[in-house]
């Protein structure tokens, strides 16, 4: 899926690789992980982090979009395969200068409300985390075809939703998804604290600035 996703950013918005040095590939906690980055034009910065182990009964994909170009709020896809479930997390962060409208997002959201829900807990970021964030979960036989298609559509309405409003302030915008990936090393995160015990918060840092959310 983060494939899809990543020709459909390509299509709009012309993507260029980064260089991830040593994090490009990684292994912590029996997971092997291969962790890739791009500038896209006209949009910011894109992430890519594929994980799997457990002699393939785990796969989990990451796709982050911090637009630093574009007025959009800040974009986290993540899909765990493990022990024949799916799930599948798609969280959106208030981090535009401006105003932004999720009626499209949760138009597409709506219309998969018959795929099961899940429990996504408490966290010190649900303040910023928007409406139309999904959080689903079930029998990967019952729910992956669902998901994708969920997945597309809710994407495709994130990355239309508005081409007129070109960020103007550049440092300000970034100080804004700044604020959640500070909170993320200081506060805490299901992803963030994983890495933190296996590589250290000085790497974990590193790691979330330079690499998976371009902040740096």
């Amino acid at each position: 899926m983060t494939d899809k996703l990543l020709t459909l950013i390509d299509k709009k918005y012309p993507i260029s690789s980064i260089d991830c040095g040593s994090f490009a590939e990684m292994k912590l906690n029996g997971m092997k992980f291969s962790i890739s980055a791009y500038k896209a034009e006209g949009l910011g910065h894109v992430s890519v982090m594929r994980a799997k182990g457990f002699f393939g009964l785990m796969k989990m994909d990451t796709l982050i979009i911090n637009p630093t170009e574009i007025d959009l709020p800040l974009y986290s896809y993540d899909r765990i395969l493990a022990m024949g479930n799916d799930t599948l997390i798609v969280e959106l962060y208030d981090t535009v200068l401006g105003e932004f409208s999720e009626e499209k997002l949760l138009e597409r959201k709506e219309g998969f409300s018959y795929l099961p829900e899940r429990d996504p807990g408490e966290h010190w970021y649900d303040s910023i985390k928007l409406k139309s964030s999904i959080s689903k979960n079930g029998k990967a036989k019952d729910v992956s075809n669902g998901f994708e298609y969920l997945t597309m559509e809710h994407f495709y309405a994130y990355l239309y939703s508005d081409e007129s409003k070109i960020v103007q302030d550049y440092e300000a915008k970034q100080d804004k998804t700044r604020v959640y990936v500070n909170g993320l090393i200081e506060k805490g995160g299901p992803s963030t604290d994983v890495f933190k015990k296996a590589i250290g918060e000085e790497k974990t840092r590193e790691l979330f600035e330079n690499i998976l959310f371009g902040t740096k």
